[in-house]
C-alpha cells in the first residue's frame, strides 16, 4: 500500500515536510530520483514500465504526488498512465488549483488516483473518485489508496508519529523509520 504523509504548514521552519513510500510490484522496474532530460527542472523517479512517476519536486519549490486509488472493479486495461500527472502539473509552473482544474478536466481518461500539488504557496488534493478539487488548510494529513484522510491504521498511525517526530523537531532518521515500520494490522 503506497503512504504518503505530510505536514503542510505545520512545522514552523519547513512549508511542507513529507513522508512517502511506493509500494509497487518489485518486478516493476524503476530509476531512482534524478533530473529528467525530457522534463528540465523535475527532480522525480521514473517507472520504466509507464514513463511517469509517483511523485516529483521542482527546483522552484513545487510538488506533485499520486497513489493509485485501488478498485479492482473499475480498473481498465489500457487507460492513460496515471505517473504522467504530476509531470504535467509540475511542467507549466502553475498555481495548485490551476493545475488541479486541469487534472480535473483530464481525469476520466485515468483508472481511479489521489493526486496531492504544492506550488510553494497554496496546496491542493483531487481524487477522481470524489471528482472534487480541495484546497487544504495547514495541518497534517495521511494519503493511501483510497480518499485523504481515510483513516486506514497505517495512516492514522504514520499521521500520529509524524506528529510526534515533528513536534521533537525534524529527524530525517525518524521520519525514514516510520516508512519501514512492519506493524501489521487488523
Amino acid at each position: 500500500m503506497c503512504l504518503i504523509l505530510f505536514a503542510y504548514r505545520y512545522h514552523p521552519q519547513f512549508d511542507l515536510v513529507v513522508a512517502a513510500n511506493r509500494d509497487e510490484f518489485y518486478d516493476r522496474p524503476t530509476a531512482p530520483a534524478h533530473f529528467w532530460e525530457d522534463y528540465p527542472g523535475i527532480f522525480a523517479g521514473r517507472d520504466l514500465q509507464a514513463g511517469g512517476t509517483w511523485l516529483a519536486v521542482t527546483k522552484t519549490r513545487q510538488f506533485a504526488a499520486l497513489t493509485n486509488y485501488r478498485d479492482p472493479h473499475t480498473e481498465q486495461a489500457g487507460e492513460r498512465s496515471r505517473g504522467e500527472l504530476p509531470l504535467n502539473v509540475l511542467q507549466d509552473n502553475r498555481p495548485a488549483r490551476e493545475a488541479l482544474q486541469y487534472v480535473k478536466s483530464v481525469a476520466s481518461q485515468y483508472n481511479g488516483f489521489n493526486l496531492i500539488v504544492f506550488d510553494g504557496k497554496e496546496m491542493g488534493y483531487f481524487s477522481n473518485r470524489e471528482n472534487t478539487i480541495k484546497r487544504l488548510e495547514p495541518g497534517v494529513y495521511g494519503l493511501s489508496n483510497h480518499l485523504l484522510d481515510t483513516p486506514w491504521p497505517k495512516v492514522v498511525r504514520g499521521k500520529t508519529r509524524l506528529v510526534e517526530i515533528l513536534q521533537e523537531g525534524v529527524d530525517r532518521e525518524q521520519i525514514f523509520e516510520l516508512l519501514t515500520e512492519t506493524a501489521c494490522f487488523p
